[in-house]
């Protein structure tokens, strides 16, 4: 069981992913709106995993995992991201992400992505 930070600009997203991992045996620890959120989130949860949403308001989830990146050279963030967007999936990587989840995702996809990355 991991502790997760979600990280999307919509509430119905952010809802969506909590009920999959918690009915995948995960723990949401919390949530934020934007990438900024998400960095000072990060600093006060200490969470094991993230699920950063691409494009978002104040600071996007690239800037967001270098943030992140900066604070912790180990975290792992898992990039959602809407499909035709693979260039800012790169993008994400290179910054440090340690995966992605293509939207609109499954269940299974967005857990056997988390037990990937937790196990990497």
């Amino acid at each position: 069981m991991a502790k997760v930070l979600v990280v999307d600009d919509a509430a119905f997203m952010r809802m969506l992913l909590k009920k999959i991992l918690t009915q995948g045996g995960h723990q949401v620890v919390g949530e934020a709106g934007n990438g900024k959120e998400a960095v000072q989130k990060y600093q006060e949860l200490k969470p094991d995993v993230v699920t950063m949403d691409i494009v978002m308001p104040e600071m996007d989830g690239i800037t967001a995992v270098q943030e992140i990146k900066k604070l912790d050279p180990n975290a792992k963030v898992i990039m959602i991201t809407a499909v035709g967007q693979e260039g800012k999936v790169m993008e994400a990587l290179k910054a440090g992400a340690s995966g992605y989840i293509v939207k609109p995702f499954q269940a299974p996809k967005v857990l056997e992505e988390i037990a990937r990355v937790l196990s990497s």
